[in-house]
Parts: C-alpha cells; sequence; structure tokens
C-alpha cells in the first residue's frame, strides 16, 4: 500500500479518535451499517461502570454511545481469547441496563441497548461472520410472536420485545473471506485488513479515508500506535506458543498416567498454566516498555491487582 493508503486500525480509532464529535460520522456509519437503521450518536458516555462493593466487576467497553432514540449502543474489541466472553458482554450489557436507570423511576425508562463485539479470535463453531441475537417470544403451538402494549400519551402503542429488549452482534473478523460488495462487507474488510477502498460509498468509510490516516498522526502518536501494533503481535506470539506448550505438556503427562482421565486432564491443565505463564511474561515485558497499565489489561486481560504484582 502507498503511503496515504494506510489507516488506523478501529479498536485504536474507537479509544482515541471516534470519541470526538467531529468524528462521530465515522462511527455513525459503521452502526447504520450493521444494525440496518439510521443511527446518529449524541454523545459518549462513560465506558466504566462504577463499582458499587469492592468485590462488583468494572464494565469495561471499548466505546459506549448513547443514539438520538435514547438507546445505548456498546463496541467491545477482543484481539485474543477470553475464556468466558458471552458470559462477560451478558454482565456488560446487564450493568449498563441498572446504571441508566434510576431507583424510583418506571421501568418505561429502561433503555435499548445494542452490544456488538468485534472479535479477531474464534469464538466458538460456526461458518458466518456475522452473528445476531435478540429477545423474541414465540408461539409454542401458534408459532405467532407476541407483542406488548404501553400506554404513550393516552395512546396504546403495540411494541414487540425485540424494540426492548437487548441486541447482540457478534462479528467474527477473521471468518471474513469473501470480495466485499456490500457495504457492510467493506467495512468488515476494513476491520480485518485496514483496507479502505477509495471509491467507496458505504456509510462512514469515505470519512474514515480521511480522518482515520495513520501518516495524519503526531511522531508521538505514531509511536504509540506502532506500540500498541508491537504489544498485539507479541500477545498473539506468546499465546499461540503456550497453546502449543500446554498441548505438548498435556499429551505427555496424559500418555504417563496412562488412562483416559488422565490424558484429558493433563491437555486442560497443561493448556491453561502454559497460557497463563505466558500471557504473564508477555505483560510484564510490557510493563518493561512503559505500556501504560490500562493497555497491558487490555491486550492480556490481566486484573489491575495482577499487572500491579509484575
Amino acid at each position: 500500500m502507498e503511503l496515504q493508503d494506510r489507516y488506523i486500525r478501529f479498536d485504536w480509532a474507537v479509544k482515541r479518535l471516534l470519541r470526538h464529535k467531529a468524528n462521530f460520522g465515522v462511527l455513525e456509519g459503521f452502526l447504520t451499517v450493521l444494525i440496518g437503521d439510521d443511527i446518529h450518536i449524541v454523545e459518549i458516555l462513560e465506558s466504566e461502570g462504577n463499582q458499587q462493593t469492592e468485590e462488583d466487576k468494572f464494565n469495561r467497553v471499548d466505546i459506549k454511545a448513547l443514539n438520538s432514540k435514547n438507546e445505548i449502543v456498546i463496541i467491545e474489541i477482543q484481539n485474543t481469547r477470553e475464556l468466558y466472553y458471552l458470559e462477560r458482554i451478558l454482565y456488560g450489557v446487564a450493568k449498563a441496563i441498572t446504571e441508566h436507570i434510576s431507583l424510583g423511576e418506571t421501568y418505561y425508562k429502561v433503555k435499548k441497548i445494542y452490544s456488538i463485539s468485534i472479535l479477531y479470535f474464534d469464538i466458538s463453531y460456526g461458518t458466518d461472520y456475522l452473528y445476531h441475537g435478540q429477545n423474541i417470544f414465540k408461539g409454542v403451538h401458534t408459532g405467532d410472536f407476541l407483542q406488548v402494549s404501553t400506554r404513550e400519551k393516552d395512546a396504546i402503542v403495540p411494541r414487540m420485545p425485540s424494540e426492548i429488549y437487548p441486541e447482540y452482534f457478534l462479528i467474527r473478523v477473521n471468518e471474513f473471506n469473501k470480495v466485499a460488495m456490500t457495504p457492510l462487507e467493506e467495512w468488515i474488510e476494513y476491520l480485518k485488513t485496514g483496507i479502505i477502498r477509495p471509491d467507496t460509498t458505504a456509510p462512514g468509510l469515505g470519512e474514515a479515508r480521511e480522518k482515520l490516516k495513520y501518516y495524519s498522526m503526531t511522531p508521538q502518536e505514531r509511536h504509540a500506535y506502532d506500540e500498541h501494533l508491537s504489544a498485539l503481535m507479541i500477545q498473539n506470539d506468546v499465546l499461540d506458543s503456550a497453546k502449543l506448550e500446554g498441548k505438548i505438556e498435556g499429551r505427555m503427562e496424559g500418555r504417563e498416567e496412562g488412562r483416559m482421565e488422565g490424558r484429558e486432564e493433563g491437555r486442560a491443565e497443561g493448556r491453561e498454566e502454559g497460557i497463563k505463564e505466558g500471557v504473564v511474561r508477555n505483560a510484564r515485558r510490557m510493563k518493561e516498555k512503559g505500556l501504560s497499565i490500562e493497555d497491558i489489561m487490555e491486550i492480556t486481560g490481566l486484573t489491575l491487582e495482577e499487572v500491579h504484582q509484575l
């Protein structure tokens, strides 16, 4: 690629550039194409939920936005495997719902949530690069879809549960292997390769070509961005090595025990221990290189306490 055609990765842009109102158009275009509705961002909300107790969990997301329909959009970008990822996004959605309704308000004030996960690891088995889930209530015997009625301004208005309950989008970036023909496919192509076509008409991508240029950043910003990419590459290499070492150790322990139970337990323990040790080693290297604690936590999945103990 020519120098002017190099664009910043979406995960970096989300954290540092797309939070500014002048750049909302990029994010709005992506959400409009993905959700299939005209999305307008009103503001970027605080994306780390407050802990109610010391044992409570932080609701860490990459970006949380409020749109013009008073709905909340959560975007998370995950570069490395996380064991209980689905449980985590469920917790994040539940946390966002409760954070945005006050004690004493009616349940009508509960906000609709869109949870969007951009994943650079294989979360499960499946043949598609995009999965969508939402709550519906279908008649067991009749097959019809339930509608609920609510009173608005002295009128009874029917609503579908899908207008109330959260919606989940899982984008498995690495599974996209098509020639991009639609605006959505052009966006997925950018997420995977960093390429934006010069003649693109996909909402948001035209603005991204102008505002997410690598060589438009200051030298200091480019250095920080390059360090981020380097850390991701190191992390992926460590994880791949740890997985291989874990499999080898697991097989050896399993053979020594000579039983199926021993082999299975040995493989599982070997994989887990190998991956954990590799992550810790890599996190220590990141800390020595001066990466921020927040970046180390994001890339490795370690907790604040674990990073401080390195």
